[in-house]
């Protein structure tokens, strides 16, 4: 991995190129963490460094964001790629379907903590994401309504994103040589921690045919967060979520370098967002606590538990919803390698800050196996699956298609912290466990016919192990 290389074990912060920071009275209406971290963060950060870097960023989660500080974006569209309007919104910035929709991340980041998930009244609405829909309307035909994900043991689903997509672009040089070497085509399998997406075919002139990949971009890049699985980072996620719900526009993607100006969204603030403002927002969600299993005080339900995590294997669930993916390294870099423009990458920065996040201690409590791998336990395969089928098609309830991918496929969600982020359904509008599971259709419809046709007993063993998976104070 690039981060490996990475020998400084200094924090660089560069001056805010942006708006100063000046000293605020108590009483002003404006987020006083907002430039602190300055323009960059970089290096190997050590544990006071790194406590005081995410105690920013969870300050700046936590804020309520103001027309003071940017809050809004008159000119400028939800669209990742900076879109202008050519007249501001005639009912005032704040709309459910076109956003701006909260003033702040924990707004709906929030259950059972902040970074957590939301209920149904935080429901997000999203569309597909570039530049050519009409991101102004307020028709819900226009977007998708989607739940709000929860963050914590984000960090290590991203360290596990990246070292699979290593893995998959190893695995496609590899068949390229080898194409090249024996002069005929390869076909291989492509693997990784126990995951399979599906097959390449290389010629020997390598053309590589992919028609064959299973639940993965053509690119081999894992984009382990939203719903559909179509974003790459933490970074890229927070600076459309800024842009998107707060109308506070990153410099790294609406700056100068990318818009020609330094008020993309025309509301007189210029520069709103630093990278290292971004970095701290990083920072802390990269570094939140792993959910965890707990084991219940009561007898009747720790026994039933323990017959659920077995029914669980014996039903097939565990086929997607694999108990733990293996993770070689806690060193997470920030800018990551596998961003592209508009969201900082690692060849955009003299070099990436790291966070070793074996310096918190729900780390060092996280199991390894016989190789000294972090077993991660997600419950989850980091994996887009087909979701509905001709009898099944509850799960198809997008209007629009997400970055290419269709209205009917999701990325298997990750169970850990389940028992903690109820209601559920990409819409968050199931209320109970038993109903999502009878729901899935598609890849999910042999484990969730098993479960139907099982004895009630190991019904109820199922829902008791599920409760046990929890996000912990």
């Amino acid at each position: 991995m690039p981060h490996a290389f990475c020998r400084a074990v200094a924090v660089v912060v560069c001056a805010l190129a942006g708006n100063p920071v000046l000293s605020a009275e108590p009483w002003e209406e404006r987020t006083p963490e907002i430039g602190q971290a300055g323009s960059e963060v970089s290096g190997l950060l050590d544990a006071a460094q790194l406590a005081r870097l995410t105690a920013l960023g969870e300050k700046l989660f936590a804020a309520r964001f103001t027309s003071l500080d940017g809050n809004g974006r008159p000119f400028a569209t939800q669209a990742i790629v900076p879109t202008r309007r050519k007249h501001p919104p005639a009912a005032g910035e704040f709309s459910r379907t076109a956003g701006m929709d909260a003033n702040g991340c924990s707004g709906c980041h929030n259950l059972p903590f902040p970074g957590g998930a939301g209920e149904f009244v935080t429901n997000v609405f999203v569309s597909e994401g570039f530049e050519s829909a009409d991101f102004d309307s307020t028709d819900p035909q226009f977007s998708n309504e989607r739940g709000t994900n929860s963050l914590f043991g984000a960090g290590l689903v991203e360290l596990l994103a990246r070292e699979i997509t290593e893995d998959l672009h190893r695995q496609r040089s590899e068949a390229r040589s080898e194409a090249a070497r024996r002069g005929e085509t390869v076909r291989v399998r492509l693997v990784s921690k126990g995951i399979d997406y599906g097959f390449l075919t290389v010629s020997p002139d390598g053309m590589v045919d992919m028609r064959e990949l299973d639940g993965i971009d053509m690119d081999l890049v894992i984009r382990p967060f939203s719903q559909k699985g179509v974003m790459t980072s933490l970074r890229q996620f927070t600076v459309n979520a800024l842009n998107h719900h707060h109308g506070m526009e990153a410099r790294e993607r609406f700056g100068a370098r990318w818009t020609g100006t330094l008020d993309f969204d025309g509301d007189e603030k210029p520069d709103e967002i630093s990278d290292g403002d971004v970095s701290a927002l990083v920072a802390w969600q990269a570094t939140l606590y792993a959910p965890r299993q707990a084991a219940p005080e009561n007898a009747r339900w720790k026994e039933m538990a323990a017959r659920g995590a077995k029914t669980f294997e014996t039903l097939g669930c565990a086929v997607c919803h694999k108990p733990s993916l293996p993770l070689s390294s806690l060193s997470f870099a920030d800018p990551g390698p596998f961003d592209v423009a508009g969201t900082l990458n690692d060849r955009q920065v003299r070099e990436p800050a790291i966070y070793d996040l074996n310096l918190f201690g729900w780390a060092k409590t996280l199991p390894r196996n016989e190789k000294g791998e972090v077993l991660v336990p997600l419950f989850g395969d980091l994996k887009r699956h087909v979701m509905t089928d001709g009898g099944r098609e509850t799960l198809g309830n997008e209007l629009m298609a997400q970055r290419f991918v269709d209205r009917n496929i999701f990325m298997t969600a990750e169970l850990w912290g389940v028992a903690s982020t109820p209601p559920y359904g990409h819409r968050n509008d199931m209320t109970t466990l038993d109903e999502i599971i009878r729901a899935h259709g598609g890849a999910g419809r042999t484990a969730s016919d098993a479960y139907q046709a099982a004895e009630e007993t190991d019904r109820q063993a199922i829902i008791a192990f599920l409760k046990t998976l929890v996000i912990g104070p």
